[in-house]
């Protein structure tokens, strides 16, 4: 629903008062911050400095066990932004989208894990971060910033050069590419996880609670390849723009 005391037509503005669900504010001076989704994501990143801690505490030249395991995760993730990004441009890109990948499958996973209805609080409910728009929007303005940052880094002013490759005539459309990526990003995540949950939710309502289960097993698979994908866009949107339009 839109808040009453929108006065002004602003895009963006209508966009933040777009509110889906029930929400736990903190206020902080004239802001109103949604606490539910601070609180799930403080745990989530709490439970992946946990994990993190924990297998690589001991680290043994043989790995076995858990180090295996993180290693293989560790392994996956360069090779995202080593197949995006380029093989000589990748490593330092690769905490980014690590973080990314990991904190929007935690996200994902623990909205679709963990019964968060059970937990009653005075106002709203718990919920996973990422099936609130304005956690998407971030991350997916993160990635803009990102990619800008990378291209002026490799390119210095030079990097503006690829708003009028391969023709000046283009130069709207490519204006336009940098404000459709965070929205694509965005929208994408967001739709997809509040599907997901919307679905699980009313499936539990009309029938028994073990007909769902097929249902959050395929939410569980479908919330992986989400965070897969935003992960694996940022890291191609970094490498296009340090390598710019036309090149190989």
């Amino acid at each position: 629903m839109y808040q009453n005391n929108l006065i002004d037509f602003n895009p963006y503005s209508c966009l933040s008062a777009v509110e889906v669900g029930k929400h736990l504010y903190w206020k902080i001076g004239s802001l109103q911050l949604h606490g539910q989704v601070f609180i799930v994501s403080w745990l989530v990143i709490a439970a992946l400095l946990t994990i993190s801690f924990l297998g690589t505490r001991n680290l043994q030249r043989i790995p076995e066990k858990f180090q295996n395991f993180m290693e293989f995760v560790l392994e996956f993730l360069q090779d995202i932004a080593k197949n995006q990004i380029g093989e000589h441009e990748y490593r330092p890109w690769v905490p980014y989208i690590a973080t990314l990948f990991l904190f929007i499958l935690g996200c994902n996973w623990a909205g679709a894990l963990i019964p968060w209805k059970l937990i009653h609080l005075p106002e709203g409910e718990l919920a996973a971060p990422t099936n609130d728009i304005n956690t998407t929007v971030a991350l997916s303005l993160l990635t803009s910033l990102a990619y800008f940052y990378a291209g002026l880094s490799k390119k210095g002013l030079g990097y503006f050069a690829r708003y009028v490759q391969p023709t000046p005539v283009l130069l709207p459309i490519n204006i336009l590419e940098d404000f459709t990526k965070p929205l694509s990003l965005s929208f994408r995540l967001f739709g997809n996880v509040l599907a997901d949950e919307l679905v699980v939710s009313v499936f539990t309502l009309l029938i028994p609670i073990l007909i769902p289960l097929p249902v959050m097993i395929l939410g569980l698979f479908a919330s992986s390849i989400q965070a897969l994908i935003f992960s694996t866009l940022s890291a191609a949107y970094i490498g296009e723009a340090m390598e710019g339009h036309g090149e190989e």
